[in-house]
């Protein structure tokens, strides 16, 4: 029961400081002046998603849970490789 508590303030730690750096770090990084507003919608995904998933791994090793937050990683990329990798076959 403890390990799921600690899982889940993993998850909302990761949630709350993605928003709260979100808007300094994209403003030194340039991205609210990249024009079209749908390619800055890419790169903002992008940035979040790279962002937010280094920073589980990183809340993740300070509350003791590396190991299962870094399996649940490779779990999450790969199947966003597969999604890519079946669009491509078909």
């Amino acid at each position: 029961m403890v390990d799921v508590l600690i899982i889940l303030v993993v998850f909302a730690c990761t949630g709350f400081t993605s928003l709260y750096i979100r808007k300094p770090l994209f403003e030194f990084f340039g991205i609210p002046g990249i024009e079209p507003k749908a390619l800055r919608g890419v790169v903002y995904t992008l940035a979040i998603l790279i962002f937010y998933n280094i920073m589980l791994l990183v809340y993740g090793f300070v509350f003791g849970k590396f190991t299962f937050f870094y399996a649940f990683e490779k779990r999450f990329f790969g199947r966003l490789v597969n999604i890519f990798k079946k669009k491509s076959n078909e």
